[in-house]
């Protein structure tokens, strides 16, 4: 393995946890919305990862792998019901359906996806610090 290929399956790896971090903010920012253009309170979402060949030459070395994101898919949960008559999307009997997001959940998926993001920056950092010495040597 080369530090081209552990450059390419860490910045894979940075891309997904961008992602993931970003549906994660999508979440916390939507925690409190009751009524989408699609009708109904904020959905949920949660980010897959799978495993995936760098390029062609590592396709037929199974061993090395990057990471992408498969799918990003909407939690189907029911919404939790909350007494408030006053609210504006308040049903005839009072309650108001709120999605079912919690916060502490997202905040320590937020951390997660954070030192992994951290980490993967620190191989980068390590390569390039590897390479470097490398070169030196040669001189």
């Amino acid at each position: 393995m080369d530090i081209f290929t552990t450059f390419d399956i860490s910045a894979s790896a940075l891309k997904a946890q961008r992602i993931r971090l970003n549906t994660i903010s999508s979440n916390l920012a939507n925690v409190e919305t009751t009524s989408t253009p699609e009708g109904g309170p904020y959905k949920k979402k949660s980010v897959y990862f799978q495993t995936r060949p760098v390029s062609f030459k590592e396709e037929l070395d199974a061993s090395i792998k990057g990471v992408e994101v498969t799918q990003i898919l909407e939690d189907n949960e029911e919404p939790k019901k909350v007494y408030d008559p006053s609210h504006p999307d308040a049903r005839e009997d009072g309650y108001v359906e709120m999605p079912n997001i919690s916060v502490l959940k997202e905040m320590v998926d937020m951390m997660s996806a954070t030192r992994s993001y951290e980490a993967n920056t620190t191989v980068i950092k390590s390569a390039k610090r590897m390479a470097l010495k490398a070169l030196e040597i040669g001189r």
